[in-house]
């Protein structure tokens, strides 16, 4: 059976990840957002990073922290813009973060596909739209589709609800979101959770995300954000 390292901080967790790194951050917003593990990196000192998230950043919490310490080459994700993504907006518009949009549902699927070692696939969202340029299309049974590549990480930061020392994971609610799907799209996984218990504590039918996949656990204490309005 393969077993995660369990570690003691946050910053032994993100240590070896390289400049020019890959990294899918999980989170949906706020929600599920892997904080400890984030600034754990802003610490460590990795450059010239691709995230890969499905928001941009909000405030100046989290992955917007990250876009504004400046170690953050390319945003690729579904939803930049919101009211309190003016971090990475003034990044954007001033030249300094390249960005590419991908819808939602291609997201999460494009990152399945390596999970599941699929080489491409064939989807209908964004066809007739810029997002389709310079993309393969083609037409199957009368409708037409555009060949989406999949996205792999060199290195995932998640977040979790629970861990036993193996490195199963268990997710609590809509914390979930990415996780799981990040979880198998990435050389080395990490991932923090709120408390890491014993090997058979955990209800075989609950584990969302088995421990094949997670290199490396951290327990964190939970955080309550109060989240102001954007500037």
């Amino acid at each position: 059976m393969t077993r995660a390292t369990v570690l003691d901080t946050a910053r032994e967790a993100v240590d070896g990840i390289e400049d020019g790194s890959t990294v899918l951050v999980g989170g949906f917003g706020l929600a599920g957002m892997p904080f400890d593990l984030i600034e754990a990196l802003i610490d460590q000192g990795a450059k010239d990073l691709t995230v890969v998230s499905n928001n941009a950043g909000n405030g100046e919490w989290g992955l917007a922290a990250l876009l504004k310490a400046g170690r953050v080459r390319k945003v690729v994700c579904s939803f930049p813009r919101q009211s309190d993504s003016y971090v990475f907006d003034e990044l954007y518009r001033s030249g300094r973060i390249e960005l590419e949009v991908v819808p939602q549902g291609n997201l999460a699927e494009r990152m399945r596909a390596a999970g599941a070692g699929i080489g491409a696939f064939y989807c209908p969202t964004a066809v007739g739209t810029p997002l389709a340029e310079g993309k393969e299309v083609r037409e199957i049974d009368g409708r037409t589709y555009v060949l989406e590549m999949p996205i792999k990480g060199d290195v995932a930061l998640i977040s979790a609800h629970t861990a036993d020392r193996m490195g199963n994971l268990v997710y609590r609610k809509t914390a979930r979101n990415f996780g799981p799907v990040m979880a198998t799209a990435a050389t080395t996984v990490v991932a923090q959770v709120s408390e890491v218990v014993e090997v058979g504590t955990l209800d075989p039918e609950a584990v969302v995300t088995p421990s094949i996949y997670v290199d490396r656990v951290v327990r964190v204490e939970p955080r309550h954000l109060q989240v102001e309005g954007a500037r």
